[in-house]
């Protein structure tokens, strides 16, 4: 039995309201269960309880057992001094106030839900292979998971968001700056994330500003920032960036101290560093107002025709400075594309219309549903259990949903847990 399953059952009246009573016989008529306090101090406030038809206003304490009190050392907490009713699923002690008198409890054992009972203990048996729940997910109605699956979408992108705002303070709510740390990271994806934002922190956006009308020079301060030019260059393309390099680093005062190593080990070649940064390079040459661009889009092709760039004519033939290649054009994919969307771009125009006094609810909807699920063993695990995510929406609410509430066993805060214990 766990303490959060009491508050579930108190909270949803998921027992027999009609013919309770307290340990010591007195009729308990219930007006308000209280609100649910996530925080520290007693578990609901503000509940209303008619106790021998003596109307009671203050806090509800739930415990597994009586002593628990005790236990957690409530006596001497004058947060509870408030408590009007003590919830418990074995009655062991008796709890008394400050005054001597003693603090009504319920032993709520005997007034559970039988059916509400046998669920949870199926739920929590730790009989499943992957989720509590797998047995009976399928079982879950659509509607009930479609609302939930939208809840989850919006409850990930708050998370995302957060970064936003980090980013916000420290590049003194400059938007644009933000942009281009984000992107910045989400090109670099897992492996190189974070050197990429090492990279775009190591210098003041207004480079970035000044130098985009020159592809060669935005090139030049991206692989001299990141620490890819050689000493002695390979080739005249590489000779020239570093002497672009050199110049700008003594005009804008440039530092690349702090710029953390580059990865290639195991990576497909489309996706090492040298390719992402002079993808990067190239949009913010090729769109150099990329913000307000992003800002004023709406759909989906619009996002699409942005980020349609490639790589600089080096970059055609070549994954490394040293070794020449078979000529590709090595455009951003859709994949990848919609990666920066889910990962980047959403989030920040989430943050933006909400710093703006905006719901952007009905605009982000749009944009995530028109975008394929994401393919993972996560998604692929759910879909197994009953076919649910048709667009990147339902995936990353199943992301969330595995990451936040199964792993954690937080079945008891789901919409699909609370379905499944009520059936």
């Amino acid at each position: 039995m766990r303490e959060d399953f009491l508050h579930y059952v108190w909270k949803h009246k998921k027992f027999d309201i009609l013919n309770l009573k307290t340990t010591q016989g007195h009729k308990i008529e219930i007006v308000s269960t209280g609100a649910h306090n996530q925080n520290s101090g007693p578990d609901f406030f503000n509940a209303q309880l008619k106790i021998d038809n003596q109307l009671w206003a203050g806090n509800v304490e739930i415990h597994i057992k009586s002593s628990d009190w005790y236990a957690h050392h409530h006596e001497i907490d004058k947060a509870y001094d408030n408590v009007i009713l003590h919830v418990v699923f074995e009655d062991d002690a008796e709890i008394y106030r400050k005054d001597n008198s003693v603090i009504p409890t319920l032993e709520i054992k005997y007034y559970l839900n039988s059916e509400v009972v046998e669920n949870y203990n199926r739920l929590f048996s730790k009989s499943y292979k992957w989720i509590n729940c797998e047995a009976n997910f399928q079982e879950v109605d659509d509607f009930i998971i479609s609302n939930w699956l939208q809840a989850l979408y919006f409850e990930r992108l708050e998370q995302k968001s957060r970064i936003v705002k980090q980013l916000l303070k420290s590049s003194n709510n400059d938007w644009e700056a933000v942009l281009f740390k984000l992107l910045a990271k989400n090109f670099g994806l897992k492996v190189n994330g974070d050197a990429f934002l090492s990279i775009a922190s190591s210098m003041d956006f207004s480079v970035v500003r000044k130098t985009n009308s020159s592809i060669i020079r935005l090139e030049a301060i991206f692989f001299g920032q990141s620490n890819l030019l050689a000493k002695q260059p390979n080739n005249d393309y590489e000779n020239q960036l570093l002497k672009e390099y050199e110049f700008l680093k003594q005009k804008f005062q440039l530092n690349n101290v702090g710029v953390l190593p580059l990865k290639f080990f195991r990576l497909r070649p489309p996706n090492f560093p040298t390719i992402r940064l002079s993808q990067l390079a190239n949009l913010y040459h090729r769109v150099p107002n990329l913000f307000s661009n992003i800002i004023e889009a709406k759909h989906l092709n619009e996002f699409y025709d942005l980020f349609l760039v490639g790589v600089s004519d080096f970059w055609k033939t070549h994954y490394t400075f040293e070794k020449e290649s078979k000529p590709s054009p090595k455009v951003l994919t859709k994949s990848f594309m919609d990666l920066v969307l889910i990962n980047t771009i959403l989030p920040l125009k989430f943050q933006y219309a909400v710093n703006n006094g905006k719901t952007p609810d009905i605009e982000i909807i749009d944009l995530i549903q028109a975008i394929n699920s994401e393919q993972n063993s996560i998604v692929q695990g759910f879909n197994n259990l009953k076919p649910i995510a048709d667009t990147a929406l339902e995936s990353q609410a199943l992301l969330q949903l595995k990451a936040e509430y199964c792993d954690k066993n937080q079945c008891l805060k789901c919409a699909i847990g609370n379905s499944l214990l009520g059936k």
